[in-house]
Parts: structure tokens; C-alpha cells; sequence
């Protein structure tokens, strides 16, 4: 114990000892001072922050909430089309609504919609959770009450402001009206898919029940599901993903007590599409099938119903091509068949920007359209061979750098499992290139490329253009897809080939204006699917297709199209259910493009039948429907593809392995112009072909005939059978320009002469790859006729000298055309004019009268000699009365 020497020493020293803790204390209270000045700071700004973000939020307009807005869609060029909102609709009361339904509802929706009020935290973070464990989609994080201010008062842009404006009208909304009255809101504003605005129309549409009462537990639940994503859960187009979802609201029902465990599992036993009934309507939208595509591109993404929002839809629409491509599916200019099932699709994008100019959605609408279903948009078809490019040669271009030139080898082949495949036509045709192999549709190299670039690469690749594949499989090389395609996708693939490898997703609205003005842009934006070096070699290899592989039949002439033809077949288990031949075709396809527009043509049935197979003729619809649509929308002006830089252009020798660079004396029949990626397979050697000899003819004879003042030629020649040659005949007249005056297979000709001219003949051999032999050569000299000499008797003029002896007149001797022009296979010349006399009359012999002229140029020094027409030896000219003859080596 401390000695201390008085009292205030030992007050002290116990006041140091209490000094610590009091500053301890103090230092407490400051910080909880500091704590709750931020606190009131922080509520302050937060009641400031609300304050502002609700101060421009709409009012409650009742009107907005029981009566809907008419929405104006408007085409390409601004113009009106039609305006949504006037058809009728089912209104229900809440004492219309079944417990059953509302229980599929309030379980899927909101469970706890009774116990909060207008916002659930509870709810709101369960959802998080849910979604975490079970997947995106199984519960959602909003109540009923804010789905049903959503939907009628607020935009669908992604903000925090709009959020907090969402939250606060919805609390008002529930100090307003009572809690029966918002599920009746809810329940009549939904979006059901196919049209189908409320409950009560959508039980009508997929059940046929008016009676709400009768709904089923399944059909209650599978109406719950629909919502959350209405055109993926429609089960008139979307079975499958539809009977999923109801099974996932069964199970929340069961969840949150109000069906057993056993009648969750009883009722998902029940398969959605024996709940359906018949999906047929009429229709009295203009555009329908395109119209159908506006809805629901709209409500996918704004998630607002078009019917009732007010909005003004600005769309792609082309109403001359969309009404051409009505008229088109719906007459006989085609399609000429009397299949009852007989259906067709057509899909039109333009190249460049993605924008749908127009959709067919079907045939015979007239009759009674399959409303809700589109066969540009919703029907899922296997794309036989147009697949090619998108899963197999695309994906070896971007991926392998191949050539348009690469070799493969069609020949007996089997997948990896072993199963053989087989081409469409059962022959093998060898090495070819891969440019030869897609244009003649060959399945066993399109085998070998997928199996190079490999399965997960070709997915990713098919992905980029919108196919949406959750898994690859090698049967997929020749279309063997399992949920199949649509009209529409394919299109928006291919348009990524023509557009330099961007790809745009295809799309029918540009942008919307809501009520108040806003304005939200629709467009999606354009990514980069591929190397521009595979866009374009994919594309040319496309071309050939066109040009002279299996879709000539849709080639128009003045434009540059790519396309590519595929079909498909029953597999043995449909082929005995329905009684069909081996080879039988359901479908058949053309997918082509310009540098303008796309078009996907699917052809085939509305379902499987002993008559659902399509004829050889009607295998040729789809191509001819292209034809027709790509010539009626596209006028030439988009020109040709342009070449990339990273693409070279080399001529190539047919057949070598590696490439060898065609060189001055290949054939022409032998070289083929490929692409290679720039740096990548360039061929360097250079083929060893050496010039081609080609014999020249033989007995080359020029006779000239008086009487008929003509002069014909002949010759001989020994033709080899495999050989395609013919005989180009040149003329020089008087030493001007060797002219062309005829190419033919004949060994004779006949040209007409001037007198007093001198001809030059030469005849070449030319092959068909234009290689020509040396010339054989003859000279004609036409005399001109002689003046009438004086007679003897006759007395002399008195002017005229006498003649003197020794003076006779000696005919000029003829002379050879001064310096004429050496013809050439280079200078073949040009052809002379109709009137000159040189021309050819008749490539015929005519028979030669007694006085002619002839040349012979077998290639020795022959002379000839004639009497009275006179004759000549090496060029020389004697006297004679009608003409003379030379002879040329």
C-alpha cells in the first residue's frame, strides 16, 4: 500500500487513476454522436433522394387501370398499319377466378400478396434465393401489386428511379384499392402469348373453356407458368418449355401448402398438349404474320401489353414485299399442289441491318389461319443441308483457316460411334475441293470438317448466329438438329455471311414512344460473329452453289446471290408408321442472299402423314420461291460482295494435293481461281505444265471460181474423239488488218472475192481451253478482167503512133501484199463487215466451173497448169485469159 504524505497527494493520485476511464467514456459518446448525425444525415438524404425520385412519378389513373389504350403500329416508311387495342377482350370479376387458379397464381407470383402491403422484403430476397438454388425463373422478386403498376403506369427502362417509383405507387396502390381488386387488375391485364390479353381469353384459347370454374389443376398451373416469359412458355409453339414451367408451379404450390406433395406429382403425369385445344382463328390484323412478330418483340422487351399501353411501334415493315410474299404462299404461281397439309414460310432481312422487310407466315389463310402459329417465326424444322455453312465449313474457315480450295475426300465414311453415312445421292465422287464439295451438297466431307474443327467450337461458332444450341452432335453436320430451326434464324445467319461476318439479330421494330414521349430504341446492337476472311470465302463458295451446283434453279440473272439448298428425311421409325418409301422428303429448304436482302425459304407439312412428303417437283418449291421474292425486292443496285484484304485470290491447277499454282501453259480447263486467308495454305509451287502442240490442218486449198466470184477453202484434219477443237479462219485482203471471218467445226468454207485483190488465208486449230496451233497459210490473186483489145483491120487512129515492133504489152507480174501484218493468236484481228466482199456466204464447196484459180499449201512447191486459164510456178504469173493460181508453203 502507497504511503502518502498528506491528503491532496493521495486525492491526486487517485484522480490520475480515473482519468483513463473517463476518457474512455467521452470517446463513446462522440462516436455515437458521429453515428447518428451520419444516421440523420443519411435519412435525411434518403427522404431528399425519394422525395425527388417520386415527384414526377405518374398519378393513379384509374382509367389506366380498367381501360386500355389503343397502340398504332407504323411501317418502314412511317406510315400506319393498323391499330391494336380495338379488339375485344374477356373481363372477369374477382368472383370469377377459381381458387385453384388463383392458388397456381399467388404461389408462383407472389405467396405472401394477403400479408404486405404493396412491397414484400420477405418475398424479395426468397426470390433471390430460389432462383439461386432452382435456376433463373423459378420465382420472381416483384409482387403482384407492383407487376400491376408496372403494367400500367411506368415504362419498362431499368433504373433505380424507376424502381423506387414502382415501390411507392405501389403502396398507394394498396391503400386504394382492396386486395381483391388488384389480383382482378393483374388477372385481366397478363399477357398469355398468341394474342391472349387476360385469363379469362387465354383459358379460352388454349382449353376452349369460357367457364373459368372448370380449369383443372394442370390447366390452373400451366396459366400460372405462362407470364414469367409468354411467347418461350406458349404451348402451342413451345410444348416442351411449357409443360416444364407448369411442373415448376406445381411444385411451388405444393411448397407453400396449397396442394399436397401427391397431387403435384399426379398432376404433372398430365402432358401439356392433351390439354390444348385446336390453335385456329381468323384474322382481321393487315400483315398479320409480321404483326404477330411486332406483339412479341414488344413484350419481350418491355414487357408491357400493346393492346392496352398506348404505344407507337415503329416498325421494318416493307408493305410491298410483305404484301408480294402473301400473295405469293397464297396462289398457284408456284405452289401447285393439292396436299391438303402443304405449308410454307418465308422469312425476308435485309443483309446489312437485320431489319425483317417481311414474313410469310403460312398458306391458304383464307381458309382458317393457324393464328398463333407463324412458319416463318415459330415453326422448328431440321434445315438439312443449309446447316453446312453454320456448323461445319464456317467454323473450318474461322477456326482452321482453310481454303476455299481445301481437300477432302468423299468416300465410304462412318460417324465416330461407327454408323454409316451415306451421301444424298449413295455415290462417292473422290477428293474434291471444299468449295466443290458444298455446292454438291456432299455429306461425308461436311462430316470430316465438323469432326476437325470439333463439336464444342462448331457450337460456339453456330451460337454466334443466333441457332441457340444447347448441345452439338455430329449428326448436326448434315441437319440432323434435334429441336430444328426456323425460317427466320436461318435467315439472320446467313445475313451474317453477306454482311462481312456481323451479325445483327433479325428484328421487326425499330423503336416505341410511350405516352408521355419517352422514347426506347428496340434495336439490337450488331456483333462480330466471325473473321470477315470467312464471311467472304463462305460466301463465294455459296455462289458456285448458285451458280452451278444444286440451286441454279434459283439464280437470277444480274444478281449475286449465295445460297444453298437442303432437304430432309423420315428415319426408319416414321417411315413405318406412316408407310412411307426409303428417300422420302418432308421438307426442303433455300436459304440465300445479296448484299441487299436475305430470304429463308422453308417448305413441307403442317404435320407427319402417309401423304406428307414432298415430290420431286415440290422439292423444287423453295428454290422457285426465292427466285421470285429475291427478284421482286432486290434491284441489282447492293453490286457484288466486296473482297477483304485479309483474303488473296490464287489460280490454282484442278487436282494437285497440295495446291500447285497454275502456271502460262496450264490448260485453262485446269486452273480454278480459290481464296486463302492471307499468310495461311498459300500454295508456292508452281505446276510443271508445259505449252500444249496442237497440230496444225493439213491440205489447206484456196480455189477461186469466176463465175460465181467467190473463193472457197479446204482442208483436212485428224480429230481426236476426247478433243473439243474448232477452226478459226483469218483474212488479209490487199495487206490491211487481218480480220476473224469464221469459227467453225467444218473443214470448208466459202468467202466472197473482189477482183484485182490479193487474199491471205490462215486457218488455226483452237482447243476449247483456247490454245491454238500454228497456221496453215494460202495466197489468192483475183485478176481483174482485161479491156476488149482493137482489131487488127482497123484503120489507126490519125493521133495514134503506129505501133512499133518490140514493144509489146507484157502483163504485170502479180505482186504480193506489201508488208502485210503477221497474224497471230494474239492479234486474231477483228471481223469484217457484212458488205465487204470478204465475207463468208456459205461454208460449203460449190462446184467449180472449168476456168478457177487454186491454191495449195500442203507444204511443197506444187505448179499447176490449166491450158487456157493459164498457170503459175513459185509466186509467178504467166499469161492467160481468165486468171492465175499461186501456191504458198
Amino acid at each position: 500500500m502507497a504511503n502518502y504524505r498528506s491528503r491532496t497527494e493521495r486525492k491526486q493520485a487517485e484522480q490520475k487513476k480515473q482519468r483513463p476511464r473517463e476518457r474512455g467514456r467521452s470517446m463513446m459518446k462522440k462516436i455515437v454522436l458521429i453515428m447518428l448525425l451520419i444516421m440523420t444525415i443519411g435519412m435525411f438524404s434518403g427522404v431528399v433522394t425519394f422525395a425527388w425520385m417520386i415527384k414526377d412519378a405518374p398519378p393513379l389513373d384509374e382509367t389506366l387501370l380498367r381501360d386500355p389504350l389503343a397502340s398504332i403500329v407504323y411501317d418502314v416508311n412511317g406510315q400506319k398499319v393498323v391499330e391494336l387495342g380495338q379488339q375485344k377482350r374477356i373481363y372477369i370479376s374477382y368472383n370469377d377466378i377459381p381458387k385453384v387458379l388463383e392458388e397456381a397464381v399467388l404461389a408462383t407470383e407472389d405467396a405472401r400478396f394477403y400479408e404486405h402491403h404493396g412491397f414484400d422484403i420477405v418475398r424479395f430476397f426468397g426470390a433471390v434465393l430460389a432462383n439461386i438454388r432452382e435456376g433463373f425463373g423459378a420465382e420472381g422478386g416483384s409482387t403482384i401489386t407492383q407487376q400491376v403498376v408496372k403494367l400500367s403506369f411506368l415504362t419498362p427502362e431499368k433504373t433505380l428511379k424507376r424502381k423506387v417509383q414502382e415501390l411507392w405507387l405501389a403502396i398507394r396502390l394498396e391503400q386504394k384499392y382492396s386486395k381483391h381488386e388488384i389480383l382482378e387488375m393483374y388477372l385481366n391485364k397478363i399477357y398469355y402469348s398468341n394474342r391472349a390479353y387476360g385469363v379469362a381469353k387465354a383459358a379460352e384459347t388454349y382449353f376452349g373453356k369460357s367457364d373459368l370454374s372448370q380449369l383443372t389443376l394442370p390447366e390452373a398451373a400451366l396459366l400460372a407458368g405462362i407470364p414469367q416469359s409468354p411467347n418461350n412458355y406458349n404451348p402451342f409453339t413451345h410444348p416442351e418449355a411449357a409443360e416444364k414451367r407448369r411442373n415448376t408451379v406445381l411444385s411451388l404450390m405444393a411448397k407453400h401448402g396449397f396442394i399436397s406433395k401427391e397431387e403435384a406429382e399426379e398432376a404433372k403425369k398430365v402432358p401439356v398438349q392433351s390439354l390444348l385445344t385446336e390453335n385456329k382463328q381468323q384474322s382481321d390484323i393487315p400483315y398479320d404474320s409480321f404483326v404477330d412478330q411486332v406483339i412479341d418483340e414488344v413484350t419481350e422487351k418491355t414487357g408491357l401489353d400493346v393492346f392496352t399501353a398506348g404505344l407507337h411501334i415503329y416498325t421494318t415493315l416493307d408493305p410491298n414485299a410483305q404484301s408480294y410474299v402473301e400473295n405469293l404462299l397464297n396462289s398457284d404461281e408456284v405452289i401447285r399442289t393439292n396436299k391438303a397439309d402443304f405449308q410454307a414460310g418465308i422469312a425476308v432481312v435485309d443483309t446489312k441491318t437485320g431489319e425483317i422487310r417481311a414474313l410469310g407466315g403460312g398458306r391458304k389463310k383464307e381458309e382458317g389461319v393457324t393464328f398463333g402459329f407463324n412458319y416463318a417465326t415459330d415453326t422448328r424444322k431440321q434445315p438439312g443441308s443449309t446447316i453446312k455453312p453454320i456448323v461445319d465449313y464456317g467454323p473450318a474457315i474461322e477456326y482452321l483457316k482453310w481454303s476455299t480450295y481445301h481437300q477432302l475426300k468423299d468416300e465410304p465414311y462412318q460417324y465416330s460411334d461407327g454408323t454409316p453415312i451415306k451421301n444424298w445421292d449413295g455415290k462417292y465422287e473422290g477428293q474434291m475441293s471444299m468449295r466443290t464439295a458444298l455446292a454438291r451438297s456432299r455429306n461425308i466431307p461436311a462430316l470430316k470438317a465438323l469432326q476437325e474443327v470439333g463439336l464444342e467450337r462448331a457450337k460456339q461458332f453456330a451460337n454466334k448466329l443466333g441457332m441457340g444450341f444447347e448441345e452439338m452432335r455430329e449428326a448436326y453436320a448434315v441437319g440432323g438438329v434435334d429441336k430444328g430451326v426456323s425460317p427466320l434464324q436461318m435467315a439472320g445467319a446467313y445475313s451474317a455471311f453477306g454482311n462481312g461476318g456481323i451479325y445483327i439479330e433479325p428484328h421487326a421494330v425499330k423503336k416505341v414512344v410511350f405516352p408521355d414521349g419517352t422514347e426506347m430504341d428496340l434495336r439490337p446492337e450488331p456483333k462480330v460473329a466471325m473473321k470477315d476472311y470467312t464471311a467472304f470465302m463462305i460466301t463465294d463458295m455459296l455462289k458456285t452453289a448458285v451458280q452451278s451446283g444444286t440451286g441454279t434453279a434459283a439464280n437470277v440473272p444480274g444478281l449475286h446471290i449465295a445460297g444453298k439448298t437442303g432437304t430432309t428425311n423420315y428415319d426408319e421409325k416414321d417411315r413405318r408408321k406412316y408407310g412411307l418409301r426409303k428417300g422420302a422428303v418432308p421438307d426442303s429448304w433455300f436459304v440465300g442472299y445479296t448484299p441487299n436482302y436475305t430470304a429463308a425459304i422453308w417448305t413441307g407439312f403442317s404435320k407427319k402423314s402417309s401423304e406428307a412428303y414432298l415430290s420431286k417437283l415440290e422439292q423444287q418449291y423453295a428454290k422457285q420461291l426465292f427466285k421470285r421474292v429475291i427478284s421482286h425486292v432486290d434491284d441489282g443496285s447492293g453490286g457484288d460482295f466486296k473482297q477483304p484484304k485479309s483474303v488473296v485470290k490464287l489460280a490454282v491447277k484442278k487436282g494437285t494435293n497440295p495446291p500447285k499454282l497454275a502456271n502460262e501453259y496450264t490448260p485453262k480447263s485446269e486452273i480454278t481461281y480459290e481464296y486463302f486467308v492471307r499468310g495461311y495454305e498459300e500454295p508456292t509451287e508452281v505446276a510443271g505444265d508445259k505449252p500444249e502442240v496442237v497440230e496444225p490442218v493439213k491440205d489447206l486449198r484456196a480455189q477461186y471460181d469466176p463465175a460465181t466470184q467467190t473463193i472457197s477453202l479446204s482442208w483436212s484434219y485428224t480429230i481426236d474423239p476426247e478433243q473439243d477443237v474448232s477452226f478459226e479462219v483469218r483474212q488479209t485482203v490487199d495487206g490491211r488488218k487481218p480480220t476473224v471471218i469464221a469459227t467453225t467445226k467444218d473443214s470448208r468454207l466459202t468467202v466472197e472475192a473482189k477482183e484485182g485483190s490479193v487474199y491471205l488465208f490462215e486457218v488455226y486449230v483452237v482447243t476449247a481451253d483456247g490454245t491454238q496451233s500454228a497456221p496453215a497459210t494460202a495466197l489468192v490473186q483475183i485478176p481483174k478482167e482485161e479491156p476488149e483489145q482493137p482489131n487488127e483491120s482497123e484503120e489507126p487512129d490519125e493521133n495514134e503512133e503506129p505501133e512499133q515492133p518490140g514493144n509489146e504489152e507484157t502483163p504485170e507480174e502479180p505482186t504480193s501484199p506489201t508488208n502485210p501484218t503477221e497474224p497471230s493468236p494474239n492479234n486474231p484481228g477483228t471481223p469484217t463487215n457484212p458488205s465487204d466482199p470478204g465475207t463468208p456466204t456459205n461454208p460449203t464447196n460449190p462446184t467449180n466451173p472449168n476456168n478457177n484459180s487454186s491454191t495449195n499449201s500442203s507444204g511443197t512447191n506444187n505448179q499447176q497448169r490449166n491450158g487456157n486459164s493459164g498457170g503459175t510456178t513459185n509466186n509467178q504469173q504467166r499469161n492467160g485469159n481468165s486468171g492465175g493460181t499461186t501456191n504458198n508453203q
